[in-house]
């Protein structure tokens, strides 16, 4: 049975202003940072919602200095009170991820949120500055590091709040039902499949030699790496007054779908008979963010404002744990929580 929020009658076509007006006590003095900001996309959305409610420090991270500049310059000319600082933060460098996590430390510290928004999407065999196949790489492994590079400050925060309401939000996909994560081969080598892998879907795009690589499959696994990471966080961090939710905002037409050919992007046009404006796509974001009835764990996924059910492979507690040891190996770093 899905769990009841605060408000059971929003919905798919609910906007985000509506909801951190309704949740402004959870903003208002609050730090919140928020990853993959750009005039197109529904980070933009959901920092100028934040920001509506007067929050102590709104932090907008993104790759591309015109465009998270672009956003801030329009949070401060809506909202002149709003303090809001900008990081340049590039999730396919973990070089620029340390550099942005030590910037972000200088500016607070403490965080009572982070939203992790930013996310590519691409047909092309791509690799972050480290090797990792992109979508992986970037949607996953940048954003485990980021956070975990700023646990301080999200204990800080969560010592002088409500048990639950320091919150770090992953935007995930209900596109990882496409893929678990590929353990034996999340680079899209080739590698011969396990026995104990042999269930997942889609194996023939993962035959050796050409053609190895799908990219939709490679979003999948690394949707399905972003419901796993909340799933690992709520159990190393529960206890300490930390809560993780994953998100599919919704089906909405941005910036992410910019690489796509003719033919993916008829594909993905055709997945959704509604598709959301930026407003609407940035709600259960927001949701997950900010509910206070979700500051005890209540699944694991959210979708048009409510609770839903993600598929098996992205909660199971042995793979959120096996992910975890696999991403410190790729950053090179052992995380005591």
């Amino acid at each position: 049975m899905a769990a009841t929020l605060s408000h059971p009658e929003w919905n798919q076509e609910t906007g985000g202003l509506e909801v951190a007006k309704a949740f402004g006590d959870q903003i208002r003095g609050r730090s919140v940072l928020i990853t993959g900001v750009s005039p197109e996309g529904i980070g933009s959305t959901t920092a100028l919602s934040i920001a509506s409610q007067s929050p102590t420090l709104l932090i907008l991270a993104s790759r591309t200095p015109s465009k998270v500049e672009t956003v801030a310059k329009s949070i401060k000319d809506a909202y002149p009170t709003t303090n809001v600082k900008t990081v340049l933060l590039d999730l396919m460098s973990q070089d620029s991820v340390r550099k942005a996590a030590a910037e972000v430390a200088k500016l607070t510290d403490r965080l009572d949120i982070i939203i992790n928004n930013a996310a590519i999407m691409t047909p092309r065999y791509q690799l972050t500055a480290e090797g990792i196949e992109a979508q992986f790489g970037a949607n996953h492994i940048g954003h485990f590091l980021l956070t975990n590079l700023l646990i301080p400050q999200l204990l800080a925060a969560a010592k002088e709040s409500t048990q639950g309401s320091t919150r770090v939000v992953n935007l995930t996909s209900l596109g990882h039902r496409l893929s678990p994560v590929r353990f034996h081969d999340y680079n899209f080598e080739g590698k011969d499949i396990p026995p104990e892998e042999e269930h997942i879907p889609l194996k023939g795009a993962f035959a050796k030699g050409d053609g190895a690589y799908n990219g939709y499959v490679a979003y999948g696994q690394a949707k399905s790496a972003n419901v796993l990471f909340s799933v690992e966080l709520n159990k190393l961090l529960n206890a300490k007054g930390i809560v993780s939710y994953a998100v599919h905002p919704g089906s909405i037409w941005t910036g992410l779908s910019r690489d796509l050919d003719p033919d993916g992007e008829e594909a993905i046009r055709n997945t959704s008979s509604f598709w959301k404006n930026l407003d609407q796509g940035a709600a259960t974001t927001l949701v997950a963010a900010l509910d206070p009835t979700l500051n005890e764990p209540k699944g694991i996924i959210l979708h048009d404002c409510q609770v839903v059910e993600a598929a098996p492979h992205a909660t199971k507690p042995e793979f959120a744990e096996k992910l975890w040891a696999l991403s410190e190996t790729l950053v090179k770093r052992e995380f005591k929580l």
